[in-house]
This record gives structure tokens, sequence and C-alpha cells, in this order.
């Protein structure tokens, strides 16, 4: 059995704003942010399980692949934790990943076919202890939408990949099958960045 679990679909919490108009995502173009705060310290050996969402615009490319990508590096590690992803956007609530996202994670023994598409909540903002942006744009959605008393860590995922910081995993919506192993291959060096932070 993987060490890693999911959160249920139907949790609780609501959407963080009413659907998005016209731009697909809160509050239209995103804004720079402010550098994001200090981690907190990991929860892991002796503490509490940590809890990592990953989050892109739509919920059915890179999110899923980071998730799937993560849970392959935890449960080869040992490290108990819970993971899940997320979009920004409520374009794809209640679908699959994209196929080819499906056919790059099977190359490597993970079957994401049982994914559904969902769009970040309130309640995301507590109950996980990292969230992990996909991108610039979405961090800074995020960050503006948090709700005041969040304790959540947010940062970029390539953050945790060193002479990666500040970049943004690689949107393969537009490209080809190539393009989502390109994506694999930034995920899964973040996977295991991530599993050793949250191992110290």
């Amino acid at each position: 059995p993987t060490a890693v679990t999911r959160l249920p679909r139907d949790g609780p919490g609501a959407p963080l704003v009413p659907p998005p108009l016209g731009g697909g995502f809160w509050g239209g173009r995103a804004r720079r942010l402010c550098p994001p705060p200090p981690p907190p310290p990991p929860r892991g050996r002796g503490g509490l399980k940590p809890a990592v969402l990953f989050v892109c615009l739509g919920n059915i490319c890179r999110s899923p692949l980071a998730e799937a990508a993560f849970r392959a590096e935890a449960a080869r590690a040992g490290l108990a934790a819970v993971a899940d992803s997320a979009g920004t956007a409520d374009y794809h609530v209640g679908e699959p990943p994209d196929p080819r996202a499906i056919r790059t994670a099977a190359k490597f023994g993970i079957d994401l076919a049982g994914y559904r598409g969902r769009q970040a909540e309130a309640a995301d903002f507590t109950r996980f202890s990292h969230i992990f942006a996909l991108d610039q744009s979405n961090l800074a959605n995020l960050g503006r939408v948090a709700p005041a008393a969040h304790t959540a860590h947010l940062a970029l995922l390539l953050d945790l990949v060193p002479g990666r910081e500040g970049q943004s995993v690689a949107d393969p919506w537009y490209g080809a099958e190539e393009d989502f192993e390109v994506t694999w291959d930034e995920v899964s060096a973040a996977a295991r960045g991530l599993v050793e932070l949250l191992r110290r």
C-alpha cells in the first residue's frame, strides 16, 4: 500500500470566489506577489503528517502529474503524507486528466485515470501544510484569495529544484506527447526535492 493518502473530492469547503468571469481564473490577470514567507517547519517524522496540494490552472495536465510524481517519490522513501491537486479555474471540474498526461504517467507505472479535476477552495489553505503552484500566475492568484488566517505555505513548485527557483513548470497543453514528458521530468525533480525536505 502507498504511504500517501488522498483527500476525498467532496470534502468541506466552498469555492474561493464565484465562478470566474471571462479570464477563466480569479480576478483576471495575475499580479506579482511579495516574496513568500519562509516555510513552516516540515511536518514529518514524529509530527503531523505533511499535507501537500499541487495547483495549476485546470487540474488536468501539470498538477495531476505533480501529485502523481510526489506520491511515487514519497512511497519510495516511505514517507507518510497526504497529497492532492487542484486548479484555480473551474474549466475541468469533474473531468479526468488530459489523455496525454494519463499516458505519460502510465509509462512510469502510475495510473491517473481515476483522478478528477477540482477547483481549489478556501478550506485548502488550512487543511494543507504546503500548497505549490506550478507557475507564477497561479501562485499570484492563490496569494490574492488566500484567507487572512491561512496556515499553508505557498510557493512555486520549482523553487524545490536548485537552479530552477522562480521558474514555471512547462505547460504542455498546446504541445505534443513529448512536452508532457518534459513536464514529468520537471515535476519529478521537484518531488524528489520535496520528499527530501519533508524527511529532514
